[in-house]
C-alpha cells in the first residue's frame, strides 16, 4: 500500500480532485467551472451578495474571485454594481442567464449526492460537519504561532 494511502490529507485531496472532476463533467456543457457554479448557487439561494460576503462564503481571494466575476459578468451570468453612497462596496447579483440556468442546472446537486455513495442525507450530514470542524482546526494550525511574550520576531530585535 502507498504512503499517501495512510495519510489523511491525501485522501482529502484525492477526494476533492474526483469531486471536481465530477462537477467539471456535470458542467461542461453549459461551459461553467466549478468555482463560478458556486457563485450561482450563493446568489440563487441567498440572493445579492457583496463581493467581500461572497468571497468569505467561498473561501476565495479577491485575487481570485473579480477576475471569476469579470468573465461571469461578461457571459451575462451576474451584474457586479458599485453601491450608491459607498463606491468601494460592489454588490454582485444574478443576470439574464444567471436566472435562465437554475432550472437547467437544478439536477446537479442529486447527482452529485448519488455520485458521493454516501447512503441518507443523514450520513451526509455527519460528514459534511467533520469537514466544518476539520476546516475550522486547520485553519487555526496553519496560523503563525504567537511568541510566549506576544512580540513578532522583529519586535524582538
Amino acid at each position: 500500500m502507498p504512503v499517501t494511502d495512510e495519510m489523511v490529507c491525501f485522501s482529502l485531496y484525492a477526494a476533492t480532485r474526483a469531486t471536481t472532476q465530477a462537477y467539471r463533467t456535470l458542467l461542461e456543457p453549459w461551459g461553467l467551472t466549478y468555482p463560478q457554479y458556486l457563485v450561482l448557487i450563493t446568489l440563487w439561494v441567498e440572493g445579492e451578495q457583496t463581493v467581500g460576503t461572497l468571497g468569505d462564503h467561498l473561501q476565495l481571494d479577491s485575487g481570485t474571485l473579480s477576475p471569476l466575476l469579470r468573465r461571469m459578468e461578461q457571459s451575462g451570468l451576474v451584474r457586479r454594481e458599485r453601491r450608491p453612497g459607498d463606491e468601494r462596496v460592489v454588490t454582485v447579483t444574478l443576470g439574464d442567464r444567471g436566472r435562465e440556468l437554475r432550472s437547467e442546472l437544478a439536477h446537479i446537486p442529486a447527482r452529485i449526492a448519488a455520485g458521493t455513495g454516501l447512503p441518507d442525507q443523514q450520513a451526509a450530514g455527519a460528514l459534511i460537519d467533520t469537514l466544518h470542524r476539520l476546516t475550522e482546526t486547520m485553519h487555526a494550525a496553519a496560523q503563525p504561532p504567537v511568541p510566549a511574550d506576544n512580540r513578532t520576531p522583529s519586535e524582538r530585535h
